[in-house]
């Protein structure tokens, strides 16, 4: 029996917000004011076969939910890559199985209710303007720190998707042309230099050379195991060639945020993942490192350095939002056409 919103004209308070990554596939329902009423998880398969199946398995176990009584909007979904207008995800270096797959048809068939497709950042995004860190601004920057590098770019209180939707790919910006080689296949993007993978990296580097002692030991002795979990452990322990490692890194990132607020001048920068949960320790250096180089610091109002507000739930909180708000605004609707 369909559980997709009744034919009475109102959007229902609810929807089910679908956040596909390198690494998980995370769904919710959630409500008009961004609660998270029921959720499930499971590990991303590698194909798109498997991910539509699981996608579809987690949205019928949620919209026959006690909580989803009454109907829900639709799906929305935020998926790493370059999702054009129409929903199709035209590529994600990080995501094997999604090259020019049509995400929105494929799901509306199989789920036979509306389905809004978007980045994942752009939906993170959405969520922190509606409900988190940039709530009330016009102008901001949201940009997730994980496997890659993602980014959401609101103007003039919207959020930009350019002409085929696939602005604000922030992690494929050339940094340094004799960097890293990227998972995309170009050297020295932002992401090589500026995501979870390479604060890992350059962990590894950093043992490798004989220094790091406090990093290898959090790791069990294992040059191989080293992570930048371990990287924020010595860290905090105080360790200062852990320290320098957190420097060098707060530098590569803070050199890509100077990059965008010169182009987009954001009113604020919110920072997504699991560095964020280490407080000022990667915060702090990159904030100096910001206003140490962004053009005119003594001259201007510099945009504050945040937090996200919403965690790891901002792409699922952003997806049903964007379905939320399409069923109310289909002219708005991402993922079809705007």
């Amino acid at each position: 029996m369909s559980t997709a919103a009744p034919a009475t004209g109102r959007a229902p308070a609810r929807a089910v917000g679908v956040d596909i990554g390198g690494t998980k596939v995370l769904a919710a329902l959630v409500d008009t004011a961004g609660a998270v009423l029921a959720e499930e998880r499971v590990a991303s398969p590698h194909d798109w076969d498997g991910i539509r199946d699981v996608v579809v398995d987690l949205v019928g176990s949620l919209r026959t939910a006690p909580e989803a009584a009454g109907g829900v909007a639709g799906v929305g979904v935020g998926a790493a890559g370059m999702v054009d207008l129409d929903g199709v995800i035209h590529y994600a270096p990080n995501v094997p199985g999604f090259r020019k797959v049509p995400v929105r048809a494929e799901l509306e068939a199989a789920l036979g209710c509306p389905v809004v497709v978007d980045n994942d950042a752009n939906v993170a995004a959405l969520a922190e303007a509606r409900l988190g860190a940039a709530r009330g601004l016009r102008h901001a920057i949201v940009i997730t720190l994980g496997t890659g590098v993602g980014g959401g770019i609101l103007v003039d209180g919207r959020v930009l998707r350019g002409g085929h939707g696939f602005a604000a790919e922030v992690g494929h910006f050339q940094i340094d042309p004799d960097g890293p080689l990227c998972a995309c296949g170009e050297i020295g993007h932002w992401e090589t230099l500026a995501s979870g993978s390479a604060l890992g990296e350059l962990a590894r580097r950093t043992v490798a050379a004989g220094r790091g002692r406090a990093i290898l030991a959090a790791a069990g002795g294992d040059p191989g195991a080293v992570t930048g979990e371990h990287v924020s452990a010595a860290a905090h322990g105080g360790d200062p060639e852990a320290l320098a490692v957190v420097d060098r890194y707060a530098y590569q990132v803070a050199i890509g945020l100077v990059g965008l607020a010169n182009i987009f001048d954001p009113e604020l920068i919110a920072i997504a993942g699991g560095l964020v949960n280490d407080g000022d320790l990667y915060l702090r250096p990159i904030r100096a490192h910001f206003l140490g180089h962004i053009e005119g610091a003594a001259y201007r109002p510099a945009p504050a350095i945040v937090p996200a507000a919403l965690g790891e739930r901002a792409g699922v909180i952003g997806a049903a939002l964007a379905v939320i708000e399409a069923h109310a605004r289909p002219e708005n609707r991402p993922g079809v056409g705007g």
